[in-house]
């Protein structure tokens, strides 16, 4: 019988007061202090009161981004870190916490969305991963809320009751460069809230991206070309327009239409080239051709760029779905072998998983009655992604610098270890049979490049 068994028999005690779990949201804490954002959301939050605060604002907000990067997803999640004191210090309490929520009004908030542009400076200055071009990816997604009573919630278009947030996505490293909170109701091909996010998405890059890309800049002040991808939501006139405007290139998908349907019937057959991947090498589906045709209301230079597959089984086809296949258009104004620009529009799906991620990391819960307190959780969200990523691309090496979310905290935000101290210092020592410490342990030396 013994021989079946899953797990050894042991005997279960608390009372250990060496051992701490989590130990590697310390390291998350770590990139906060060292990029500054944990100084920069204090001058962003200020206290009013009589006396200095027992806890200072940025030193607690960096804290929820903290917990929110470790899985946590709502406020009384903090004590994973209040009750372990010599690795995250004095932690505040849930009310006290819930009161600087309830404090932040708009100017803070514009003052914590600088204070993590000026984090993403200093992580961006150490490292060399960023592309010559600057890809942006926007899309919005759905937030499900339970209570009526929630300011700016509404009905949406999936009979569900919410937030429709707006977001801009970093295609390289996958970091949350900006999201505005909207109401359910809010519309997905929104052109100002489209633009609004890229425009604060280009706020929170280092000044050498925003060259050239403000609204009526000379082309000739672009220092970094940038591309901005969508999907149908971005086939809108004043979205597409304002990117031209500010020197953006676009790559959206099109929405269905008499020309662009007569356009696809008399392509050639012959024009139908083999799709690639993103190693060069064909696809095992799909083929693209550039379509002839003019877009009356895009902006000159527009291309159609269609993909052809044929549809899996038991797939419904659509309106495009003609002799048998499946179609796709992308409408871009960038130049060069249409295979290149069709692989790389079609790699905007990436940005469902960055979504995927934020879901992973507090975005499904808004905690607050007030709007305002949510919108400051929606931030403090997005920085706690954004800590994830700077931690993925400063930290890590092979898979992990790839792993989402849930696999870095069981691999290695989870991670237990046992505190010593000597010679008045604090020691973390991590166990010799975890597999991931090693990884821990020169993740934590890698943390010298945020100090240069």
């Amino acid at each position: 019988m013994d021989a079946t068994r899953v797990v050894e028999r042991v005997r279960v005690t608390a009372g250990d007061r060496q051992v701490a779990s989590h130990v590697g949201l310390h390291l998350l804490g770590e990139i906060a202090d060292r990029t500054g954002l944990a100084f920069e959301y204090s001058a962003a939050v200020g206290f009013v009161g009589e006396g200095p605060p027992v806890h200072d604002r940025g030193r607690l907000l960096a804290q929820v981004a903290v917990m929110l990067a470790g899985g946590g997803v709502c406020i009384s999640d903090m004590a994973a870190l209040r009750d372990q004191p010599d690795l995250f210090g004095a932690v505040a309490s849930d009310p006290t916490i819930w009161r600087v929520f309830q404090g932040i009004d708009e100017r803070a908030l514009d003052g914590l969305r600088l204070a993590r542009a000026e984090a993403r400076r200093a992580v961006w200055a150490t490292t060399a991963d960023a592309p010559a071009t600057t890809v942006l990816d926007v899309d919005s997604t759905l937030i499900e809320v339970h209570s009526a009573n929630k300011e700016g919630a509404a009905s949406h278009y999936k009979g569900g009751y919410g937030f429709h947030p707006m977001l801009c996505f970093a295609d390289h490293s996958g970091e949350a460069l900006a999201g505005m909170l909207r109401p359910g109701n809010a519309t997905a091909n929104s052109g100002a809230d489209q633009l609004a996010v890229v425009d604060a998405a280009i706020a929170s890059l280092p000044p050498e991206r925003q060259a050239g890309h403000a609204p009526g800049d000379d082309p000739g002040d672009v220092v970094h070309a940038m591309v901005v991808r969508a999907d149908s939501a971005g086939a809108v006139k004043a979205f597409v327009d304002g990117l031209v405007e500010r020197n953006i290139e676009f790559s959206v998908y099109g929405r269905v239409s008499d020309g662009l349907c007569a356009a696809i019937a008399a392509v050639p057959e012959s024009a139908w080239r083999k799709a690639i991947r993103a190693d060069g090498e064909e696809r095992h589906a799909g083929e693209v051709a550039e379509l002839d045709l003019e877009l009356p209301g895009w902006p000159p230079g527009t291309r159609a760029i269609c993909r052809r597959e044929e549809p899996h089984q038991g797939a419904a086809l659509r309106l495009w779905d003609v002799n048998g296949y499946r179609h796709q258009v992308t409408l871009t104004n960038s130049a060069g072998d249409p295979l290149e620009l069709e692989l790389r529009q079609r790699l905007h799906a990436r940005v469902e998983n960055w979504i995927k991620a934020l879901r992973d990391t507090g975005l499904d819960r808004m905690p607050f009655t007030s709007f305002a307190a949510n919108q400051a959780w929606f931030e403090l969200v997005l920085a706690g992604s954004d800590l994830l990523a700077w931690l993925r691309t400063v930290c890590l090496d092979g898979d992990l610098a790839r792993a989402e979310p849930k696999t870095l905290r069981y691999r290695f935000l989870h991670t237990a270890g046992r505190i010593i101290r000597k010679a008045r210092r604090i020691i973390l020592r991590l166990p010799e049979h975890w597999r991931w410490a090693g990884d821990l342990v020169h993740a934590y030396q890698r943390l010298d490049l945020l100090d240069t």
